[in-house]
């Protein structure tokens, strides 16, 4: 039924809840996991062009160290991937590239924390992704 599970991060502590239903879902179907962070071009783009460079090597770095995180959560094979765009998008064309049957995500990332419900990108994937997406609320104790 899932032979290839896609789980989109970004390394928040929110996130951590989605990782481990995600590999709970790959471990009962053993499926193929891959990990996915993305830098968001437009954060890149809108910051001063003298530290842009340095800034870019910063959040590819967070997104070694999140994808590690995964990779630290399983003793699964874990395929990991760091792409720069516009996240949602971004995450929905690996999805596609990949033949993912699901794609696993927070509904809470770094800079949803002031979203109602659901994060914007998250919702964008929900809304966009022409494969399944199994959204994961934080609980409660879990929050930061």
């Amino acid at each position: 039924m899932f032979d290839t599970v896609v789980i989109a991060t970004d390394g928040s502590q929110s996130v951590r809840r989605a990782v481990t239903v995600a590999l709970d879902l790959a471990e009962r179907f053993d499926a193929t996991v891959h990990a996915l962070y993305v830098v968001d071009a437009s954060e890149v783009e809108s910051s001063p062009e003298s530290v842009r460079d340095q800034f870019r090597a910063a959040l590819e770095e967070s997104g070694e160290e999140a994808l590690e995180s995964v990779r630290g959560s399983t003793t699964r094979d874990v395929v990991s991937a760091v792409r720069e765009g516009r996240p949602a998008a971004e995450i929905c064309a690996y999805a596609r590239e990949v033949d993912a049957d699901v794609v696993a995500t927070g509904t809470r990332g770094r800079h949803g924390e002031n979203r109602f419900l659901i994060g914007s990108v998250a919702e964008r994937v929900v809304r966009t992704c022409d494969r399944p997406v199994l959204t994961v609320r934080q609980l409660q104790e879990d929050s930061d």
